[in-house]
């Protein structure tokens, strides 16, 4: 995993934690609906950030490897964009 990537993943992730940790309370203190539904919006935006740095991450590094070996791998390569593609679009 690329060094830059890796800590902002991980800084993503901490942030993350306290979202959700923030939407449970809000849940247990039967917090008014939109101001939870809005803090669950903000928890898959930032699950988007996330998802976009994973991505970046594995296009800068395993993909580039494995078009650079070519044939099948270079295939497997192509199915994984278009898998995470479709699950990209699934999503909504």
């Amino acid at each position: 995993m690329i060094d830059d990537i890796k800590k902002r993943a991980l800084h993503r992730t901490r942030i993350l934690e306290g979202q959700l940790r923030g939407l449970e309370k809000m849940i247990e203190n039967e917090e008014y609906c939109l101001d939870i539904i809005t803090q669950s919006l903000a928890i898959q935006k930032s699950l988007g950030s996330l998802n976009k740095l994973m991505v970046e991450n594995h296009l800068k590094t395993h993909v580039t490897e494995m078009f650079e070996a070519g044939g099948d791998t270079r295939d497997g390569a192509i199915d994984e964009l278009v898998k995470i593609y479709e699950l990209s679009r699934n999503r909504s």
